[in-house]
This record gives structure tokens, C-alpha cells and sequence, in this order.
């Protein structure tokens, strides 16, 4: 249903259904996590370039710092541009430690 699109007054608001996507990307010692959101604007500013897909995360960044993004007329076109730009950049950045384990809590008394 479409109905959302109405409730935009002036396109200048840029009101946009947000769909969200994750991925992992490796790199030389391991793979990151990255998140892709793609709006689907009420209104375009263009009338064939309604979604605009974006990555959290920098590519590049020893060289010249790339964000990996994509516009399009489809949601899987935006994505699709997105996902091309992402795997076309190396990721150079911080290494992301891992996460503490989860383990259960130990009582006292136990050996």
C-alpha cells in the first residue's frame, strides 16, 4: 500500500520509507559488518530516481575515503549499485574487536 505518500505536503520534506539490509565484507584479516539503508522517497527531485541506497561504513580510507551508495528508479536497483560500489573498495579501517563472550554467570561456590 502507497497511501504513505500522500501525507508529504512539499516535496522539500523529502518524506522516505526506510528499508534496511546487512551484509559482511570481508577484508585482509577478517570481515565487518555493514549496514545498507535504502529510502524510497515519496517524491523525487528526479522522476526516474525515487531510491537512494547508502553504506555505514567508509571504504578506501588510506587512499581517498569512499561511502558505497547507489540511486535508482527500483529498490533492488539502489541496493544492487550499493552492493556494486561496496565490493569494488577494499576496507582499510580500525580493526573491530571482537565481542566479549556471553557466557553464563558462575555462582561462588562453584568449582
Amino acid at each position: 500500500m502507497e497511501d504513505w505518500k500522500f501525507v508529504e505536503k512539499d516535496p522539500s520534506e523529502a518524506l522516505a520509507r526506510l528499508h534496511f539490509f546487512s551484509i559482511k565484507k570481508k577484508h585482509a584479516t577478517g570481515e565487518v559488518e555493514a549496514r545498507i539503508t535504502v529510502k524510497e522517497f515519496a517524491s523525487a527531485k528526479t522522476s526516474d530516481m525515487k531510491f537512494f541506497a547508502v553504506a555505514d561504513l567508509e571504504l578506501n580510507q588510506k587512499t581517498a575515503r569512499f561511502q558505497p551508495c547507489g540511486w535508482h528508479e527500483t529498490l533492488m536497483g539502489a541496493l544492487t549499485e550499493c552492493l556494486r560500489n561496496l565490493r569494488k573498495f577494499e576496507y582499510e579501517g580500525p580493526e573491530v574487536a571482537a565481542a566479549p563472550a556471553c557466557d553464563p554467570p558462575q555462582s561462588a561456590g562453584a568449582v
